[in-house]
């Protein structure tokens, strides 16, 4: 088997078991046996144990010697890992899962998007400016796989122009749960033109250095998508 083939079935075995395990088919407590999982997924005992090691770093499941895979209660999971964000939002609790991700975007964004307006550089003031109109560009045709990438990438600048290291660090949570909401299409069909307009508006705050201006317009931003939550995932 070359290496191609061993990732292609080391990927199957994790997109089968991990939205599993996320979507609650496997109770916390449950107990699965490596033998019996190579056996159904038809791998080796290589490619399972590294798939396991994967679920392992993730806090999903336990494995001990003589008792085998335990799965791990909500609690213990890495749930700012943004491929279990991925697999929770493939579940049948997509939408209190949105709801939990909104909520945590709306406590952290408006704070940063205030640090940035006071620390961003100009290149990143550039980048800004630059993924906002690309927003426009994208907002009308039924483009959502465009707009989501400045949209993404919109986030990411703003998170890393904070200055603070923990507000860079949820780049990819953010990333995963507007990826989420295009893929699972807890979107409309063209985005809010206001939420649209309040990305530009943002840019143009961090640009002329105004943080109260910036802060207040991004918390009106995660406002509105905890509104669009209530209309397409209630």
């Amino acid at each position: 088997m070359n290496k191609q083939q061993h990732q292609g079935l080391h990927a199957k075995v994790l997109a089968t078991l991990g939205p599993a395990i996320t979507g609650g088919d496997y109770a916390p407590g449950s107990v699965l046996r490596t033998d019996e999982l190579e056996a159904r997924f038809q791998v080796s005992r290589t490619v399972m144990r590294e798939a396991i090691r994967v679920l392992e770093s993730m806090h999903l499941v336990q494995s001990r010697r003589r008792v085998g895979v335990t799965v791990l209660p909500t609690e213990a999971w890495n749930v700012f890992d943004p491929q279990v964000i991925i697999w929770r939002l493939q579940g049948a609790d997509r939408p209190r899962q949105l709801r939990s991700l909104t909520m945590l975007r709306s406590a952290v964004e408006p704070a940063a998007a205030r640090l940035a307006a006071q620390l961003a550089t100009g290149e990143e003031c550039a980048r800004l400016t630059e993924h906002a109109l690309g927003m426009v560009a994208t907002s009308r045709g039924q483009q959502l796989e465009g707009y989501l990438v400045h949209d993404v990438a919109f986030h990411r600048v703003i998170l890393r122009a904070s200055r603070n290291e923990m507000f860079a660090r949820l780049g990819d949570v953010v990333a995963a749960v507007l990826t989420g909401r295009t893929q699972h299409q807890v979107m409309f069909s063209d985005p809010d033109p206001a939420a649209v307009t309040l990305h530009v508006r943002v840019a143009e705050a961090v640009r002329a250095g105004e943080p109260d201006v910036a802060e207040e317009l991004t918390r009106q931003i995660t406002v509105g998508a905890m509104a669009e939550l209530d209309v397409l995932a209630p």
